[in-house]
């Protein structure tokens, strides 16, 4: 058998074509058996066969990316430990992310995908691990926090919102018209979101 008619290439047809469709339309204006017919697969009940359910297909392409980008974040982390530098530490949000989006060359949605996560409400009920929430993210943001201690722990929080709102979305748009060369994109990008991100979070507070 090729590996396109094995279990495991299925799986992964299943994968790539619902990740795509999910960035495109919405987790919820997609079904099971669109993304079985977009993926060429003859059988309707690939996608539950595979899966089980939306919530588990949802979760396995969000982990099919995370642990990559977890991956950098560790080894950024490493590098930058005992920084008191701002900026070294919001390289450790930033880069990680842009880095595996690099990776991934110029047919990417994944940050589309996780666009789609951040903004659906409904995607509560799917019982998933909230993006930017991961315990190397949090040590992240405790760093970036240690940075900042003319800050109320509520400023902090907040900002740390917006700051994960601004990656992500700023990270789709950029995505939507990829050049060829995508290590160049992804790096201009990082590094105005790091000089952004200072500057939001070095924004004086009035609260």
């Amino acid at each position: 058998m090729t590996r396109s008619r094995t279990p495991e290439g299925t799986r992964e047809r299943i994968l790539a074509t619902a990740e795509r469709m999910f960035a495109e339309h919405g987790v919820f204006s997609v079904s099971n058996r669109q993304i079985s017919d977009e993926a060429g697969l003859g059988n309707n009940t690939a996608v539950s066969y595979h899966f089980g359910s939306k919530a588990e297909l949802v979760r396995a392409i969000y982990l099919r990316h995370s642990e990559p980008v977890e991956l950098m974040r560790e080894k950024a982390v490493d590098e930058h430990a005992g920084s008191t530098e701002l900026r070294d530490w919001l390289a450790c949000l930033v880069r990680p992310f842009t880095g595996h989006l690099a990776s991934l060359g110029s047919n990417s949605w994944y940050a589309r995908f996780v666009a789609q996560l951040m903004t659906e409400p409904k995607l509560r009920e799917l019982d998933l691990v909230d993006v930017g929430q991961t315990p190397l993210q949090r040590e992240v943001d405790d760093a970036v926090h240690r940075c900042l201690p003319e800050l109320s722990p509520e400023v902090r929080a907040e900002r740390d919102e917006m700051a994960r709102t601004l990656i992500v979305h700023m990270c789709a748009r950029r995505e939507r018209d990829l050049p060829e060369d995508t290590a160049a994109i992804w790096n201009a990008t990082a590094t105005g979101l790091i000089d952004a991100l200072a500057g939001l979070y070095r924004a004086p507070s009035h609260l």
